[in-house]
């Protein structure tokens, strides 16, 4: 008997550990990144079963492109998302070329940022609120990362998109 009662009370201590630290990081700024598949496209809708979310892979992965292919391939790459959309950017960078936008100024909250690029290599992006950097990755072309950051307060987010070889990019910045 002795031994039950000592497990119940670490799933409360485990419960109310998993409260403190939310808290805690719920009072700052935070970022996460979800890194998902490259498998084929099981739906017309992305879905989310044990945290991966499969989103339609690009079909001319290594070949960049301009005008109305530029289009139409930033909205296959980037399905509609669940909330408003804020922001999306796309465009073509020359190797060794860097490009830095802003939002408009976001409401503090919740929000995806939603990335994917299309080349024979990688493209760099960073997320910036002022000079503190939510997001810093590398992302292999023909591949889409959605980063969660958290607004304590409304905020513009710069973000800079840089590549070493001729590539696209695409991304949205969408409240959840």
């Amino acid at each position: 008997m002795g031994s039950k009662a000592a497990r119940s009370v670490v799933p409360q201590r485990l419960a109310r550990a998993a409260v403190v630290i939310l808290v805690v990081l719920g009072g700052s700024l935070t970022a996460c990144e979800y890194t998902f598949d490259e498998g084929g496209r099981p739906d017309a809708n992305p879905t989310s079963t044990a945290g991966n979310v499969v989103l339609p892979p690009d079909p001319a992965l290594e070949e960049t492109v301009t005008g109305e292919a530029l289009e139409e391939w930033a909205k296959a790459a980037l399905p509609e998302s669940q909330g408003q959309s804020f922001y999306s950017s796309s465009g073509y960078l020359n190797p060794g070329e860097s490009k830095s936008e802003q939002t408009v100024q976001l409401p503090g909250g919740t929000y995806a940022v939603t990335l994917a690029c299309r080349g024979t290599r990688r493209v760099t992006f960073s997320v910036k609120v002022g000079e503190v950097e939510l997001v810093n990755l590398t992302l292999g072309c023909a591949n889409a990362r959605v980063s969660v950051v958290q607004l304590e307060k409304d905020a513009i987010l710069s973000i800079t998109v840089g590549t070493r070889s001729d590539a696209n990019f695409t991304y949205r910045v969408s409240r959840l």
